[in-house]
């Protein structure tokens, strides 16, 4: 938006000037870093079990609110702050929608402008004052979208989903060749939190002098010495049949090393259904998790393979506290064309779903990355549907689009990832070998939360009521 000032000789008593604004997490987030406060009422997720909805914005940061109206509008571009009066007569809290207004209550020559500040919501007066400044001397025009973006990196559903994992039982976990310091601190971290009881598998020698390294305790732990890569992924196998372990984890070893033992057909784990991978993604600049399937298993899954495959990750969005996942079946377009395959997929998979071959969610497709993710792309391109531009789930046409997609939520949309294989007789948890000790931690939780699901039919994720965003609030 273009902002043009006005110079004292252009004002007169009486003038209005007035902005709308909606009451942000984000908001709260940025004032306490910039001013410092950290009071707890004031923040989001920590205000009342949390509720982002519970936080109360901070008093000065209201105060702020004027300066948007004054240095934009009224007098506008060029225009200094001399005094500001305050009074405070209530709260307001995120997803409240506020107005500011200002007023020319006095002229004082050469360039003084009085003016009458106030903040209300639905007519209740938030705050008011008196506001002294010098009008601009210089005609001048700003533009408000040269204003750099910022993005709030917090991961509060990670946060969330540990906090649901508290009074769950701790999973005794096959860790395959925790022999790198990443993947021995994830599952030692895991332990930490009580979400697993780790048993090591692997070269012990190697394990030990990677903990002296870094300074890890291993008092407590049980630790198999293995020969090597193969044979450590073979005993995890052998500890689930003997019910030793009830999950998995991937350590510092390739995928495929891991994955031999477990989908063999005699002794492996499967149990009926295609073994596919689902990355959980919480992204800071996305309103909810985001999972994304499959990434790191299947290369190019035929439409039987897919039904599989959508099922798989229904079941664990469902763990997860999505009562209804809303899956969308991506491709290039969102228009079924006979030329590209994965077009015809997901128009057959959407009308399984609707024949109950798929159930326990929602699924729509075609759908293109935009418009599953973005509801005004979907409504620009026409697409009205209870998954297009709200999508819990997203489903890559193949292993290559699906492993891009995560890892650029990951390194570009600072996401922090778990990596879960399901459809076999206990949760895998499969991260990259490039991933921290948060990604193996954040994957612990998630293996918990659907290890609980599939023995209770039950989740322990309390759902979340999403407030409505900025533009809606503002209609």
């Amino acid at each position: 938006m273009i902002h043009a000032s006005r110079l004292f000789s252009d004002l007169a008593v009486g003038d209005v000037a007035k902005i709308t604004r909606v009451v942000t997490p984000d908001d709260l987030y940025v004032f306490a870093h910039v001013s410092g406060n950290l009071n707890p009422a004031n923040l989001p997720g920590t205000a009342r079990d949390d509720d982002d909805m519970a936080a109360s914005a901070p008093s000065m940061w209201i105060g702020s609110l004027f300066s948007a109206v004054l240095g934009n509008l009224l007098p506008g571009p060029g225009t200094m702050y001399e005094a500001q009066t305050l009074r405070f007569h209530a709260r307001a809290h995120v997803g409240d929608l506020l107005t500011i207004t200002v007023r020319v209550v006095e002229l004082r020559a050469p360039g003084t402008v009085v003016l009458e500040t106030k903040v209300e919501r639905d007519g209740e007066l938030i705050a008011d004052g008196a506001a002294e400044v010098l009008a601009p001397t210089m005609r001048a025009v700003t533009d408000d979208s040269q204003l750099p973006a910022l993005t709030v990196q917090r991961h509060r559903h990670v946060a969330r989903l540990l906090a649901a994992c508290e009074h769950l039982p701790a999973m005794p976990t096959a860790v395959v060749a925790p022999d790198e310091e990443n993947a021995l601190l994830g599952a030692l971290a895991g332990a930490r939190e009580k979400l697993i009881v780790p048993i090591l598998l692997g070269d012990a020698a190697k394990i030990r002098a990677i903990a002296a390294s870094c300074g890890a305790d291993l008092t407590g732990v049980a630790i198999e010495d293995l020969p090597s890569h193969d044979a450590a992924a073979a005993r995890a196998v052998e500890l689930v049949h003997e019910g030793k372990a009830t999950a998995v984890m991937k350590g510092n070893l390739h995928t495929d090393e891991l994955l031999r033992p477990i989908v063999k057909s005699q002794g492996g784990l499967r149990i009926g259904r295609r073994i596919s991978h689902v990355f959980v993604m919480d992204a800071p600049s996305l309103p909810e998790l985001l999972l994304v399937t499959d990434a790191a298993i299947n290369i190019a899954p035929t439409l039987e393979e897919k039904v599989d495959i959508v099922q798989n990750a229904i079941d664990l969005g469902i763990a997860l506290g999505i009562a209804c996942p809303k899956v969308g079946i991506l491709s290039a377009v969102e228009t079924v064309n006979p030329k590209i395959q994965s077009t015809l997929d997901a128009a057959a998979l959407s009308k399984m779903s609707e024949r109950g071959q798929i159930h326990g969610g929602v699924v729509d497709g075609p759908l293109a990355m935009d418009n599953a993710l973005s509801l005004s792309a979907a409504r620009t391109k026409g697409l009205h549907s209870l998954v297009a531009g709200r999508a819990d789930i997203l489903v890559a046409p193949n292993l290559e689009a699906g492993n891009i997609l995560a890892k650029e939520l990951t390194y570009a949309a600072q996401a922090q990832g778990a990596g879960l294989v399901l459809g076999a007789k206990v949760p895998v948890l499969l991260t990259s070998r490039a991933d921290d000790e948060g990604a193996r931690l954040f994957s612990c939780a998630v293996a918990v939360l659907y290890a609980h699901w599939q023995a209770t039919g039950e989740s322990a994720v309390k759902p979340v009521a999403s407030p409505a965003s900025p533009p809606e609030a503002a209609r």
